[in-house]
């Protein structure tokens, strides 16, 4: 059992060997793919020492029992327990070695756009926005706003958001491998601010979730690209409405538009427009990969789909319901608070068991 493992026990031995080596930190890039690698074996060899050393103590709580007849009981009983954790690490060292995503492993960008319900679309947006910054916050995560297009009363039109872990995440930890989750249309249930009669109305608002690519990641050739500069529109303030800062930028190859007009030079909404085109990119080759990928793989939990409806959130019930998973909770106020881990562990589950089922061999 588990023979691929002492293959990356000398992958993460050598990596360790590498990272000490000051000349590796000179190549940024290299260094964080390498940590990232590191950290992903890392976690597979503490499961897998912790695997052997269990099975050493059960050995030899089975030996001792057999040299002293009168605490064999109590042995026994010990090597149970033991027998028991082992079973548990086993598990974990399983679900360790399934194959990952290399994405998963990136930082994450999120759009929320209003979609079907004018302004209470577009402050439903704000409440999804306001969900994902806490639940960041609680992950110790760091969160940065790209772009944003407020509604009149206060909401988004859409809204991009990065999402960035503190140092480097452990296996499945990582904000993508999290969030990819939330891609999807969100449906809200609820009185809006606007009806006077104290009708439930119900509206959307929709999720697009990307890894942050960087440049290695994805080239993009200076002949590809139409940049065009325009004034900012919307709430004003020094320099926003008068001067061409605004930046839009079309890819031709793929048609992909991105304009970012929040900040107040025309070189940071540029920066700003880039990071984002680059994740669109990343994310495409991505949809690309999984739209030929087996009929086992494409039956996991995805968010290929975005016009799917993923989850309904009904406040005069105060539940939370994902469609996908089944998952159901009236604990909505505290979901939009951040508590939003039970709601994706369901996912993350899901999309785990169906990873496992695709590695099972399939009867004749």
């Amino acid at each position: 059992m588990f023979e691929a493992v002492t293959g990356l026990v000398a992958e993460h031995a050598e990596i360790e060997q590498r990272l000490a080596d000051p000349g590796i930190h000179a190549d940024q890039g290299l260094a964080k793919r390498l940590n990232q690698r590191y950290a992903e074996l890392s976690a597979i060899v503490r499961a897998y020492d912790e695997w052997l050393r269990l099975g050493e103590d059960i050995g030899a709580a089975h030996e001792l029992a057999g040299e002293d007849p009168e605490g064999e009981r109590e042995l026994a009983l010990e090597a149970e327990q033991l027998q028991a954790r082992r079973t548990t690490v086993e598990e974990r060292l399983r679900h360790l070695l399934v194959p990952r995503d290399p994405t998963e492993a990136k930082d994450a960008l999120l759009e929320i756009k209003s979609g079907e319900g004018g302004e209470e679309s577009a402050l439903f947006a704000g409440d999804l926005l306001r969900m994902y910054t806490r639940y960041a916050e609680r992950r110790g995560w760091r969160t940065e706003r790209l772009d944003a297009t407020e509604s009149d009363l206060g909401g988004f039109k859409s809204v991009t958001v990065a999402v960035k872990a503190r140092g480097t995440s452990e296996p499945g930890e990582a904000p993508y491998a999290l969030l990819r989750f939330e891609g999807g249309v969100h449906r809200v249930q609820r009185v809006p601010v606007t009806e006077s009669q104290g009708r439930v109305h119900t509206s959307a608002a929709g999720v697009l979730v990307m890894p942050e690519a960087e440049p290695v990641d994805v080239t993009i050739e200076d002949k590809d690209l139409r940049v065009d500069v325009f004034r900012s529109s919307g709430p004003g303030g020094q320099s926003v409405n008068t001067t061409d800062s605004a930046v839009r930028i079309t890819h031709l190859p793929t048609g992909i538009v991105v304009s970012c007009q929040n900040e107040k030079s025309q070189l940071q909404n540029r920066e700003q427009a880039m990071r984002i085109l680059r994740s669109r990119l990343l994310q495409a080759a991505q949809d690309s990969a999984d739209a030929v990928a087996s009929d086992a793989r494409r039956s996991q939990v995805r968010t290929v789909d975005r016009s799917e409806r993923i989850r309904t959130y009904n406040f005069p019930e105060n539940r939370i319901s994902d469609h996908r998973t089944g998952y159901k909770a009236h604990n909505l106020d505290q979901v939009l608070d951040g508590d939003l881990g039970p709601v994706i562990g369901s996912c993350v589950d899901a999309d785990l068991a169906a990873r496992l089922g695709a590695l099972e061999p399939q009867a004749p």
